[in-house]
């Protein structure tokens, strides 16, 4: 063998250390359909079917360490603890879609003990017990839809009519709130008055309506922006003089996190809810449960892209944490999956 043969021979065939770990699999559909084992299979077959089934085990973590007795004091002012406080944050385009369903689902079987969105998802709630969202096209038009009235989020249509049914719900409540601060001195903040629209509501679809009905807390820090922001406003001008506290929230959503004996983070999306979540068991030291649901990259350093090993060195995830799991994934797909193998498995096993 020439000297030239043998030095690309020895880079070519260098020999390998052993490697303990598990062997890549995925489920074949030669064995016939079976769901259960198909979601299985995503843990042994690689890429973010990985994460998935490692969320999965995550999760499962959460729901177990709930279940636990709670050995801490408990405070009138909060939701009764558990072995685990779980923390759900999600963006509001998870109420614009079929996603609400599940959400609803978690907040209605008692299976969350906070919730963290933004204000789309507050009046979209609402709205969708007035009248549905539609499934439209990503393609459409921007100025032909503006002239029919016709809002697109994404593929789904939402008629301009149901935010004009919507400021109808909300302005005699407003105008309650306001006489209820002159009258007895109530001082509001956005998860009394999120709670207070869950109970006016008064409807079985509405992830609100369970969540008041559970004493279930909805943070929701960027009240103002989004429709129940405009009607703020526009009562402002009507009526004005009420007042929105957000410091009673964030002492709540904080003594929440500090009163928790464990507590994990389940996050679909990124941006404020991500954030507020993530500050608030900074209070803790960090979550010792964290899953991550969302598309964005670390590479512009915005907090949406942070990777939990990013939250970790802030103190919001603990340094002796479980490794946290990060899912690049758009939610709508695989969030639905992660409940079927985790929550929903625990709700629909105790009922047989």
């Amino acid at each position: 063998m020439s000297t030239l043969e043998s030095k690309g021979a020895d880079a070519v065939f260098q020999g390998s250390e052993e490697y303990d770990g598990t062997p890549v699999k995925g489920y074949d559909f030669s064995d016939g359909i079976d769901y259960d084992k198909l979601l299985d299979s995503y843990a042994t077959t690689g890429f973010q079917a990985t994460n998935f089934g490692d969320a999965v085990t995550m999760v499962n973590d959460m729901i177990e360490a709930r279940d636990e007795d709670y050995r801490g004091e408990q405070y009138p002012d909060l939701r009764p603890a558990r072995g685990c406080t779980i923390f759900l944050g999600f963006t509001s385009n998870m109420i614009s879609s079929g996603v609400r369903e599940t959400i609803k689902f978690l907040v209605k079987e008692n299976l969350v003990d906070v919730l963290v969105t933004t204000c789309g998802a507050i009046e979209e709630d609402l709205m969708k017990c007035i009248a549905p969202h539609q499934i439209g096209d990503f393609e459409l038009k921007g100025s032909v839809l503006r002239d029919k009235g016709w809002n697109r989020i994404g593929n789904l249509i939402v008629p301009n009519q149901t935010y004009i049914s919507l400021e109808t719900f909300v302005h005699p409540i407003l105008e309650d709130m306001l006489a209820e601060q002159k009258e007895n001195g109530t001082i509001w903040s956005p998860s009394k008055m999120i709670s207070l629209l869950g109970h006016r509501i008064n409807h079985p679809d509405s992830v609100l309506y369970w969540a008041w009905k559970n004493n279930i807390p909805i943070f929701c820090p960027a009240i103002t922006d989004g429709a129940i922001g405009d009607a703020m406003y526009f009562h402002s001008y009507k009526s004005p003089g009420l007042i929105m506290d957000l410091v009673q929230d964030i002492r709540l959503i904080n003594r929440t996190a500090t009163a928790a004996q464990k507590s994990g983070m389940l996050i679909l999306g990124g941006g404020v809810i991500k954030h507020h979540i993530a500050n608030a068991n900074l209070m803790r030291n960090g979550a010792d449960f964290t899953v991550y649901i969302n598309t964005a990259q670390p590479f512009d350093g915005s907090d949406a892209g942070a990777t939990p090993d990013e939250a970790v060195s802030w103190g919001k995830i603990r340094k002796d944490a479980k490794t946290p799991v990060k899912i690049y994934a758009e939610a709508t797909l695989v969030f639905p999956l992660l409940v079927a193998r985790t929550f929903a498995k625990k709700v629909f096993k105790s009922d047989k």
